[in-house]
């Protein structure tokens, strides 16, 4: 079975840094990612992070700022999030896939975790 388990949400001031993990259990992904949801707003691309080729993939919005990485032996994947602003509060959803992903859009997940709430407060 598996299992995707977020930690690291919380509540930071505005330019603060915070880094969210997700421990993955049950199988081998093509790759893992991050995604956000805030109040109203659609599901947001964040990162993606291939699990047997180190190759990443930024949303627009975090470019520069956040940085995904992850360790196969471990199973973990990390998403250090740097310079934060107000609006980056959303609750992060880590995701995994299953076969390889080409547009980086919500359905090609598969597997979720239920996702820790992040507050940027200005």
């Amino acid at each position: 079975q598996v299992q995707l388990v977020e930690s690291g949400g919380g509540l930071v001031q505005a330019g603060d840094s915070l880094r969210l993990s997700c421990a993955a259990s049950g199988r081998t992904f093509s790759s893992m990612g991050w995604f956000r949801q805030a109040p109203g707003k659609e599901r947001e691309f964040v990162a993606d992070i291939g699990w047997k080729v180190y190759s990443t993939k930024y949303g627009d919005s975090v470019k520069g700022r956040f940085i995904i990485s992850r360790n196969q032996f471990t199973r973990m994947v990390w998403l250090q999030m740097n310079s934060l602003k107000p609006e980056d509060t959303a609750v992060y959803y880590c995701a995994a896939a299953s076969s390889q992903v080409s547009s980086y859009a919500s359905y090609e997940y598969t597997y979720w975790g239920q996702g820790t709430q992040v507050t940027v407060s200005s």
